[in-house]
């Protein structure tokens, strides 16, 4: 991803599914006019989910993902099912490619019931038009050839419709400051960040700051105390790295609102309440249980990693259990099986889209497993959630 891309987690994710040889692949070349999967009169020529991020007109910046037939067969074809499925916990906008010579089989109906499910807008796609005069019936049904490009222009404007409901224009904070109010960033640069780059969130509510006509100052946290003294109008809000929480809170005047990138992340993708509620569970852990730790992305591990070091000893210290267990989880992967976890703390995500995050909330609620994100459970381990989430009452009340 170059400096000028839109992240893919704010991208609006469009999955392309059907049966073997319905013309998916096709169909995603047509739309995207370049050469993105490759075309083959061969059953099961797309073998894995192909995902890119572009943009296309009229719709905006998209993740195009192509996925595997969903007739696939065998036991590979059983993995590939699998994997197709997964993609529609983060899929925004589906569309069901559908064989105009042959019409929808029992396993597009139940591709149908699975969009229905999920809350998914979708498209049906009746393919090879050039081939076979096709009348569809439903509104949300279009006939086309991906071969002589015929609708493919009305398919993206439909598309687009699809895509301006489902990206809203959401703040990170720019809600919480007027024009011209100082906005403090405490970022540490730690091992884990990437050489020469401000990590994705800090960069994320910087651009969202200055859209927001805010002045947005940057700086480590040795640097914390002169900004905060320094600055000729008092500053509105210091938002920090949730691993130097304790320090920036002894360092911030209580006159001063203070949040972390965690918490605003988590209020920005639609799960602050949940994550707060699911904070509160490390006060029933007892010896013996199994705490989940999930990352969104994949990366090296450090020696002094958040997730698989500093969390755990931190739980540890807060409750004095010696005796509990840590298991993680990072990518794309998530477990479906919760019975033996007593919690799930999971990453801001700024990697993963809105839906992917509330979907893995909603499993994890679903199985009766309270989950919470990396800040929150850090801030309230700190002693400081409350005062970090001052500036939402309804979230503050619950503390």
């Amino acid at each position: 991803m170059s400096l000028n891309d839109t992240p893919a987690a704010n991208r609006v994710h469009i999955g392309f599914f059907g049966r073997r040889n319905a013309g998916k692949s096709s169909v995603v070349n047509a739309i995207t006019n370049q050469e993105m999967s490759v075309v083959s009169e061969v059953l099961g020529t797309t073998t894995d989910p192909v995902q890119k991020s572009m943009e296309i007109l009229p719709i905006g910046p998209v993740v195009i993902i192509d996925t595997p037939g969903i007739d696939d067969e065998g036991k590979l074809g059983e993995l590939r099912i699998k994997r197709t499925k997964q993609i529609l916990n983060k899929t925004d906008i589906a569309v069901l490619v559908v064989d105009g010579l042959e019409g929808k089989k029992q396993c597009d109906e139940e591709l149908i019931s699975i969009f229905k499910e999920k809350n998914i807008d979708y498209l049906i796609v009746y393919n090879k038009s050039d081939l076979h005069e096709i009348a569809v019936n439903e509104k949300n049904e279009i006939c086309i050839s991906a071969k002589n490009k015929t609708n493919i222009e009305d398919l993206k404007n439909r598309l687009a419709e699809f895509a301006q409901k489902e990206n809203p224009d959401i703040k990170i904070l720019g809600d919480l400051i007027e024009k011209d109010d100082i906005v403090i960033m405490v970022t540490p640069i730690d091992s884990a960040a990437p050489k020469g780059r401000m990590i994705l969130p800090q960069v994320q509510t910087l651009r969202d700051i200055l859209d927001a006509d805010g002045c947005a100052v940057v700086v480590k946290e040795t640097q914390l105390h002169e900004a905060l003294i320094n600055q000729k109008k008092k500053p509105k809000l210091v938002v920090c790295d949730s691993q130097v929480f304790a320090f920036v809170d002894k360092e911030v005047p209580e006159d001063i609102d203070l949040t972390s990138f965690s918490i605003l992340f988590a209020r920005f993708k639609g799960s602050l309440k949940t994550a707060v509620e699911g904070a509160k569970t490390i006060e029933t852990l007892k010896e013996g249980d199994t705490v989940l730790i999930s990352e969104g992305c994949t990366h090296h591990r450090q020696c002094d990693d958040i997730g698989t070091v500093k969390i755990p000893k931190w739980i540890r210290e807060y409750t004095g259990i010696e005796n509990l267990n840590f298991e993680f989880t990072s990518g794309m992967g998530f477990v479906d099986n919760f019975e033996k976890y007593k919690m799930v703390i999971h990453c801001g995500g700024c990697m993963l889209n809105e839906r992917e995050m509330k979907y893995r909330q909603r499993t994890a609620l679903d199985n009766n497993t309270p989950i919470t994100n990396y800040g929150i459970m850090i801030a309230y381990m700190k002693g400081i959630l409350k005062r970090s989430v001052k500036m939402f009452p309804e979230i503050n009340s619950l503390l």
